[in-house]
């Protein structure tokens, strides 16, 4: 059985099709680099008191986030994330 193409497609078949894409959401990932002393133990205090955070956000602690090089948040992108933040 051969597929039709997008032309052929009949007005049920596109209205179907646009309703499973409605259904698939966007959850962008997200990496975090955060600073060892503020952002990072404000996430570590968050999670001793079972406050939760989406599971698309991904942290990386520093040292220091004012030591961060643009490099290293190009390369998360380039990895695959979606949105880069540095939190200090």
């Amino acid at each position: 059985m051969a597929q039709r193409s997008a032309r052929q497609l009949s007005a049920a078949d596109r209205i179907c099709m646009e309703e499973e894409m409605a259904e698939r959401q966007f959850e962008p990932e997200i990496v975090g680099f955060c600073c060892h002393y503020c952002a990072y133990a404000a996430a570590d205090l968050a999670g001793a008191m079972r406050l939760g955070y989406p599971v698309n956000v991904k942290i990386i602690e520093l040292p220091c986030s004012g030591r961060i090089d643009v490099l290293h948040l190009l390369r998360a992108l380039e990895r695959g994330a979606d949105g880069v933040f540095v939190a200090g």
